[in-house]
């Protein structure tokens, strides 16, 4: 087997992980399947989309100005190099499986000369501060995104190198990693941190690439360096900046959620990277303290619009969540970390709530309009009209961190559904396409068909030239299963999370996994105030809402109520969104579920017609809502 082009996160040999992911390669998606599909829109609509709107926006000819090309005035936010970086990334990827792109590859190589122009003699690299503060460098670490951006730029060539294109790309990136370690790396030198976390996961990646120690070690310390007061922001404080207590000893996940989940990425490979247990047993009690009290029931996170921020336990309004489509992005990732770093499902579960709900909802059917943030609730009359609260989906923004994340974490889709152990393969994601890969050695083959996440029919055809372990994931919200073996019942139980089939597959079988995908009534936990007495509508990993544009005339959104001890038919229900949290484990006497199953899994409502209760996804804009009162509240 040739040298397989590897995704965006792929652990050293020595790294302690539990999984260890699948190449690129290894995985493809059938065109017609939900994946295939958003990866053909990402392809053909979105990625051409965001390298016009960085022409447009400003974005290059930024740059432009560094290297003289341009002349005039620095336009859009002071760290818009970050979205020419995950354009780049996401052009990279993209190319691994698709040289022929001529486009995309032409982009690719003329940005990453444009890069290498606009660079200093130094390594550094920094449109804004190049071109307009360039007194201010390094000096105002709090506010400035200088290594957030630099971070970026990593990552966009751990992703070129890995597609095997633009090699000028890791070149520049490993000029401006060298100048990090020089400048920050030493533990009686300055410190560098910076206000936006994202640098050090990106420093572990480059590292794993380049097997150059300093990147990692340097990641090590900046995650050390947090949470001793050497960050300020004068109106939401060091929280705000990932900066209030250091990263080993935090028990409780705060502060604007996007840096807060991209820091825990890259605590989690450090962690791994250096079998540092305790650095490792901080990201799983952070988990704990998210994913029991600060999460949204679509995955969603942030639930303060002002500082984009956690709140306190159990603080989830439905209307004025911001929701950040970032924060999804960086649940993938940071969970996708977790479930290689212990094998342990529940990672697994979460990133498809969140891959499912929070992310799938940001783009629009055309590719080319996103949401920034996704509230669980538009109420009638709603002001959509600032971009920070918008009633509908935006083709860009000011600060369009968005839309070339979700292209990024599109274009490498394939390496977050698959691993391998030295025992086997385990399947996380379900989706029709191929898996071609390899066990110590052990050639295995799995052609899947599956129309989920509308059903939970899965059917796997597997070939491997020796005996090897086949684990399927068991989602958390599924109570029921079912699986067959060429046709014959198998009695098989599901062990944390997973169905185990190991067997000689040298001649070929069938596996016929069957998930039943009720639909269920989920209650919030009562501690939840601004959702008491509603509940939400899921099937299966999806979360529905009820939108006005599927109403009678005659009936206002805010009227509707679900009367829950109704007989319910999945009839009902459009298409699907986000689990519950009934079968979590740590659910206690004392501390129940965050969302919880009701007793009867029935609703009913006059006012709710079929096609009325859809996912939370691609509409058109209007009222909706996730959380439905009852007619008992």
């Amino acid at each position: 087997m040739t040298d397989p082009h590897h995704g965006p996160v792929r652990p050293t040999a020595e790294a302690r992980t539990a999984l260890r992911p699948a190449a690129l390669d290894d995985v493809t998606f059938e065109r017609d399947s939900l994946f295939g599909q958003w990866q053909h829109r990402n392809a053909t609509r979105t990625l051409p989309h965001c390298v016009k709107q960085l022409a447009a926006s400003g974005a290059l000819d930024n740059l432009r100005l560094v290297t003289g090309e341009k002349s005039g005035e620095f336009r859009n936010v002071w760290f818009a190099d970050s979205d020419v970086h995950k354009t780049l990334e996401a052009a990279a990827w993209h190319l691994a499986g698709n040289p022929g792109d001529a486009k995309l590859a032409a982009f690719l190589e003329s940005t990453a000369e444009l890069l290498a122009k606009a660079q200093g003699d130094d390594g550094y690299l920094n449109s804004y501060y190049a071109a307009v503060e360039p007194d201010r460098r390094w000096q105002e670490l709090h506010r400035s995104h200088e290594l957030y951006v630099a971070g970026h730029l990593f990552q966009a060539a751990v992703a070129a190198a890995r597609a095997g294109v633009g090699s000028e790309l890791l070149a520049v990136a490993r000029r401006f990693a060298d100048l990090l370690v020089e400048t920050f790396g030493a533990d009686d030198g300055p410190d560098g941190l910076d206000g936006h976390p994202e640098v050090e996961t990106a420093l572990v990646e480059l590292y794993r690439v380049t097997g150059h120690r300093p990147y990692l070690d340097l990641a090590r310390r900046m995650i050390d360096l947090r949470g001793r007061g050497l960050l300020d922001d004068e109106r939401f404080g060091p929280a705000y900046l990932q900066d209030r207590v250091p990263v080993r000893e935090a028990d409780e996940v705060a502060g604007h959620a996007v840096r807060q989940l991209y820091l825990l990425a890259g605590v989690v490979d450090v962690a791994v990277e250096t079998h540092d247990d305790e650095l490792l047993a901080a990201a799983g009690r952070l988990w704990d303290d998210a994913f029991g009290s600060k999460t949204y029931i679509t995955g969603a996170y942030g639930s303060r619009n002002q500082d984009e921020a956690f709140g306190d336990p159990y603080e989830l309004p439905a209307d004025r969540a911001y929701a950040a489509t970032c924060a999804a992005i960086a649940s993938v990732q940071w969970n996708w970390r977790m479930l290689l770093a212990t094998g342990e499902s529940r990672y697994a579960d979460e990133l498809e709530r969140a891959l499912y709900n929070a992310v799938a909802v940001a783009t629009f059917l055309d590719g080319k309009h996103f949401f920034r943030s996704s509230p669980l609730h538009v109420r009638t009359g709603h002001d959509g009209s600032d971009e920070d609260a918008p009633a509908q989906r935006l083709p860009w923004y000011s600060c369009a961190c968005c839309p070339p994340n979700l292209a990024r974490l599109i274009a490498s889709l394939h390496g977050y559904t698959t691993t391998t152990d030295h025992d086997g393969v385990q399947v996380h994601l379900y989706t029709a396409g191929t898996i071609h890969t390899e066990v110590d050695g052990t050639a295995v083959e799995i052609t899947t068909r599956t129309d989920y996440p509308w059903h939970g029919h899965v059917e796997l055809t597997v070939t491997a030239s020796a005996p090897v372990t086949l684990s399927l994931r068991v989602p958390g919200w599924c109570t029921s299963t079912r699986v067959r073996v060429n046709g014959a019942p198998v009695d098989a139980v599901p062990r944390n999370g997973y169905l185990r089939l190991r067997r000689d597959w040298s001649a070929g079988a069938t596996v016929v996994l069957e998930l039943d995908m009720p639909v269920r009534v989920v209650r919030p936990h009562p501690r939840i105030d601004a959702v008491r007495g509603c509940v939400a509508l899921t099937r299966g990993p999806l979360v529905y809402c009820v939108e006005q544009a599927d109403l009678p005339a005659d009936v206002m959104l805010e009227d509707v109520r679900i009367e829950p001890t109704s007989p319910a038919t999945t009839g009902l229900l459009g298409s699907p969104q986000g689990p519950d949290r009934a079968r979590h484990g740590r659910t206690t006497a004392n501390r129940q579920a965050l969302h919880r199953r009701c007793h009867r899994d029935q609703l009913h409502s006059d006012h709710i017609r079929r096609r009325s209760v859809l996912p939370v996804g691609n509409r058109t804009p209007g009222p909706m809502r996730v959380w439905v009162p009852t007619t008992t509240a």
